[in-house]
């Protein structure tokens, strides 16, 4: 790494435990803004994980630039995720920089690194769930502050300017919102990566804000698997009294019953099989129907006021719109890889409705948050070393997983 002038790193060479610097406009301090001495070795990994080499120059005081970090990346789409020096642009003034602790691995994760959606851009580096602690700032960030906690979700900037971004609907950009990876910064040249990374740097107007937990590790899904779930559920209005089907126990399916148990609905669980049924109680399910058994659905005809189906696989979804009550709603958050087939006379019969719905902008996903913190929501997860993210890969497919696997950034070293 080359020496950049105008970055100049001031440690301390009696206790090597703070860290303050300043390059256009950006601080950075150490882990919470407290001073504690801890051994040389500590504070070396530390700095060369930010991409900044404490031991160049056998000097404390060497001037260096902040380029890469430690992340897994995919490089193709068969081969296995493996270690990759990711590039992070320059912080700017209105930059926040996060250490991250933990990042989810969602499904679309893997539809991405394999380009089951054929658009993936290599390498790449996944993870759109990620929470972690604030350890820079620009001079002109306001909305978190050196060692707070921070999150970063489903996208990292968007054109700020049409009428959706102005609504704070930025998912729904009109120029298209730059998603946490495989993607291109406004710029139009600079490649996204995700949260299987140590660090990222992230526009303070996309970054939220996480209360101290103590288990960050199932917050973490919130920001993708919470947000989307939500979204849906709060537009159409869902509340007491409402009878909501979910479809799919899964990483989105397991937090659409949550929350949709918490803001007061009946929940009806649609699942393919008999094993999740104990599992769908204990997380407040009303009614358990397997989608496979004629007798069962039929029970459920024209009986409940909105559907979110979660699945991300090919399915049926005839059977589920024919429970929907006149003037229900379907709505679709899961992403199969193949188109799925929409019969006409299931929605014509009861004037029904399908609708599809995308994450969540920047307020709303903010407001599920403080809504999680309020009704003490979070996912259930399985934590896995950065190693192990093939493995669970693999696992995924399978739908072996309870309900969301995280990624411990602590093991990517």
């Amino acid at each position: 790494m080359g020496r950049h002038p105008g970055f100049t790193l001031h440690v301390a060479r009696s206790a090597w435990t703070r860290l303050a610097a300043s390059r256009d406009g950006v601080a950075i301090q150490g882990e919470s803004g407290v001073a504690h001495q801890a051994p040389q070795a500590r504070d070396t990994q530390r700095f060369h994980a930010s991409g900044i080499d404490s031991q160049a120059d056998h000097h404390p005081c060497t001037e260096k630039r902040m380029t890469t970090t430690r992340a897994y990346a995919a490089f193709d789409n068969t081969s296995p995720l493996r270690p990759f020096d990711a590039p992070r642009r320059e912080a700017r003034a209105s930059d926040v920089t996060i250490d991250v602790l933990y990042c989810g691995i969602c499904h679309s994760d893997l539809h991405q690194a394999r380009n089951e959606w054929r658009n993936s851009k290599y390498p790449m580096v996944p993870g759109h769930e990620i929470v972690g602690r604030v350890v820079a700032v620009g001079d002109k960030v306001t909305k978190v502050k050196l060692g707070q906690l921070a999150g970063v979700g489903c996208m990292v900037d968007s054109c700020r300017e049409c009428a959706a971004c102005k609504r704070g609907l930025e998912q729904y950009c009109e120029k298209g919102n730059t998603q946490t990876y495989n993607d291109v910064d406004r710029d139009g040249k600079t490649p996204t990566y995700g949260g299987y990374s140590k660090r990222i740097v992230v526009e303070e107007r996309f970054v939220l804000t996480i209360a101290e937990q103590t288990k960050l590790e199932a917050v973490a899904p919130l920001l993708c698997a919470g947000i989307t779930t939500y979204s849906p559920l709060r537009h159409w209005k869902v509340g007491k009294g409402s009878r909501v089907g979910v479809v799919g126990l899964g990483g989105l399916g397991h937090m659409a019953v949550k929350i949709a148990v918490a803001m007061g609905a009946e929940v009806t669980l649609f699942s393919s099989s008999e094993r999740k049924r104990e599992d769908a109680k204990r997380l407040g399910v009303h009614d358990y129907v397997v989608s496979s058994d004629r007798a069962q659905m039929r029970k459920q005809r024209s009986r409940l006021d909105f559907v979110i189906d979660t699945v991300s696989a090919e399915h049926d979804i005839a059977s589920v719109l024919a429970t929907l009550r006149l003037d229900g709603t379907m709505v679709l958050v899961g992403a199969p890889e193949n188109p799925l087939a929409l019969p006409a006379f299931p929605l014509l019969m009861a004037r029904r409705s399908i609708a599809g719905s995308g994450i969540g902008g920047i307020p709303e996903t903010q407001e599920m948050l403080d809504f999680c913190v309020e009704h003490q929501l979070t996912a259930d997860v399985e934590v896995v070393p950065i190693q192990q993210v093939n493995e669970a890969y693999e696992r995924l497919l399978k739908a072996d997983v309870r309900y969301r696997f995280v990624i411990d950034n602590a093991t990517l070293v």
